[in-house]
């Protein structure tokens, strides 16, 4: 059994009572109605010391909002992780935005970057997870009432504050658990979560970022994974 296990239960406790108010219309969270799929992932692959920690900023609504898993696309989970899951509905599930679980047809475009740059350097899961692992700083996935994604920075900063100090909480504990040498952020709100991490925790890894694989990046959409490439073997991780 992996030791983020409990650390993951309670950052999910801390999150459960939490309301937004406008712009948010609805909020999904999948650690509740997905947590089989996230309890295989943390036990199959969060076992142990790592190297290398990722951390996104959180879930897809193609991507984790479906399957539970980081960056989760659907095909990725199932088909190269082996992970398959019962998935439950959200609370307030918008009509434009289904949770169908590992039913979805829809792929995330980031999470087929992220874990297909994986799968062709390393091969199996289990080789890139014996020294890799990867996590998102929050696991809420906040709408506007038209059904669009809304990042964190555009939840009002009171409402946040309480999310963020929570998710600061459970991050330092995961880094504390996995003691990795090495914090990546997936773009630059992950990397300011991290560098935040390592002050409060006084640690000498070495923290980076990589460019965020989003298709709403010109950059990635360039390609993402020889960027990505670059930027690891840079920071001396590959």
């Amino acid at each position: 059994m992996s030791e983020l296990i409990e650390p993951t239960q309670r950052l999910t406790e801390a999150l459960s009572g939490l309301e937004f108010g406008d712009p948010v219309a609805c909020v999904y969270r999948p650690l509740e109605y997905a947590w089989e799929p996230h309890a295989e992932y943390l036990a199959r692959f969060g076992k142990g010391r790592k190297r290398v920690v990722f951390l996104g900023m959180n879930p897809g609504p193609y991507g984790m909002a479906q399957t539970g898993v980081p960056f989760g696309e659907v095909a990725m989970v199932r088909d190269w992780m082996g992970i398959e899951k019962p998935v439950g509905k959200p609370q307030d599930e918008h009509a434009k935005r289904p949770v169908t679980g590992f039913g979805c047809e829809r792929s995330e475009v980031s999470g087929r970057r992220l874990w297909g740059l994986f799968a062709e350097k390393f091969g199996t899961p289990d080789a890139f997870f014996a020294d890799h692992f990867i996590l998102n700083f929050c696991p809420l996935v906040w709408m506007k009432d038209t059904g669009a994604n809304l990042t964190p920075d555009k939840i009002r900063g009171s409402e946040m504050a309480p999310v963020e100090d929570a998710c600061r909480a459970h991050l330092r504990e995961v880094l504390e658990i996995l003691e990795p040498e090495y914090f990546v952020g997936v773009g630059a709100y992950a990397e300011k979560h991290l560098v935040r991490a390592a002050e409060e925790l006084g640690s000498d890894a070495v923290v980076g970022r990589v460019l965020h694989p989003s298709p709403a990046s010109p950059a990635a959409n360039r390609g993402w994974g020889p960027a990505a490439t670059k930027q690891l073997e840079a920071l001396g991780i590959w």
